[in-house]
C-alpha cells in the first residue's frame, strides 16, 4: 500500500496544534504569572521540611547499586512476559533459549549474592 504525503497531513496538523498548544501556554504563563523574587522564595524546599547541612553530602553506594540491579532484573523479568505467552508456539526451541536465558539470569544473581552487594551490614 502506497502512502501520498497527503496522507500524513492530518498527523502534521495535529502535532503542529500541539507543539502551538505548548508553546503558547508557556508564553500567556509566563506573561500573566507573578515575578515576586524574595530570600524566601530563592531557599531550597523538599517535602514540608527545612532544609540543613549540606547538599553534597555523601551517600552510600550499596542504595545505587541496588537500584541498579533493580532495575537490571526488573527488565529481565519483562523479557520473560513475551516468551510466556508465546510458549507454545515457540515449542522446545523456546523453551531451551529461556533456560539459557535464566541460567546466565540466575549465573549473574549467584556473582551478585558472592560479591556480597546485597550484604548491608558490610
Amino acid at each position: 500500500m502506497n502512502y501520498l504525503p497527503a496522507d500524513y497531513l492530518p498527523i502534521i496538523v495535529q502535532l503542529v496544534l500541539a507543539l502551538a498548544f505548548i508553546v503558547l501556554t508557556m508564553i500567556v504563563t509566563h506573561s500573566i504569572g507573578p515575578k515576586r523574587n524574595s530570600e524566601k522564595k530563592g531557599d531550597p524546599f523538599e517535602c514540608g521540611i527545612e532544609s540543613k547541612g549540606d547538599a553534597r553530602t555523601p551517600i552510600s553506594i550499596k542504595y545505587f547499586l541496588v537500584a541498579i540491579l533493580f532495575v537490571l532484573f526488573d527488565v529481565e523479568v519483562i523479557f520473560m512476559y513475551p516468551w510466556a505467552v508465546n510458549f507454545q508456539k515457540l515449542g522446545l526451541f523456546g523453551f531451551v533459549e529461556m533456560v539459557l536465558f535464566m541460567g546466565l539470569l540466575l549465573a549473574g544473581f549467584y556473582y551478585i549474592i558472592k560479591k556480597g552487594v546485597l550484604d548491608w551490614e558490610k
